[in-house]
């Protein structure tokens, strides 16, 4: 099944549109229509059916983490703008009160970092058992720091567990899975760097031909 190919067990927590999700899906329709790209072809490119992709369009479905990664990247923007972010550009200094939450795939996160540079830099809040299923495979460079709470990194076929202060950088083209260890969940900075990518094109997540697979723990 790919990633984004939502034809297989369906995600509880997607059932329900939200109002963050609501929100969420006119700028998804608007970012593709702004890309010059039908329904068809931003499905093709980002491992989505066109029947998934309207779903997340409509809010009748909620889009995951790496989904918004992928979709980020064809459409040439960035996860901040596909939540309707609008950060001054460049920014240097990043006010926590300035910096609202925003939900992916039950995972709740803060922009760390300004954009149009070559790093992306989240604060992450990842619920026990959410998205502890789904491998990552993209370009680039990623630098994880446990804030709070327990991580369990898997890197291709070696796990591990992150305490608070641990930290772990990884070529992103490994395939990768992060969880919660414990039920309190954990929290967690995170940096990503595109290193092929022009400026212009970074996002937080994988390429044009990024994949993002399920799979179990």
């Amino acid at each position: 099944m790919s990633p984004a190919d939502p034809d297989g067990p369906a995600d509880p927590a997607a059932s329900e549109p939200t109002e963050t999700l609501l929100g969420v899906a006119p700028q998804l329709r608007a970012l593709r229509r702004r890309a010059s790209l039908t329904l068809e072809a931003a499905a093709a490119s980002a491992g989505l059916s066109p029947a998934h992709l309207s779903r997340l369009e409509t809010g009748n479905r909620q889009p995951s983490l790496p989904m918004l990664l992928t979709l980020a990247r064809v459409y040439g923007t960035t996860v901040s703008e596909l939540l309707g972010e609008t950060p001054a550009e460049r920014q240097s200094v990043i006010r926590s009160a300035a910096s609202e939450p925003n939900l992916a795939g039950g995972w709740t996160y803060r922009q760390a970092g300004g954009t149009g540079r070559g790093m992306q830099a989240l604060r992450v809040q990842v619920p026990y058992g959410a998205q502890g299923d789904i491998v990552r495979v993209h370009p680039g460079e990623e630098w994880l720091y446990a804030l709070s709470g327990r991580l369990r990194l898997r890197l291709a076929d070696t796990a591990y567990v992150l305490e608070p202060g641990d930290s772990a950088h990884f070529d992103s083209a490994t395939p990768h899975r992060i969880a919660a260890a414990d039920p309190e969940g954990a929290e967690l900075l995170f940096v990503h760097t595109l290193l092929q990518s022009p400026v212009e094109a970074l996002c937080l997540g994988g390429g044009t031909h990024a994949r993002t697979t399920g799979g179990t723990r």
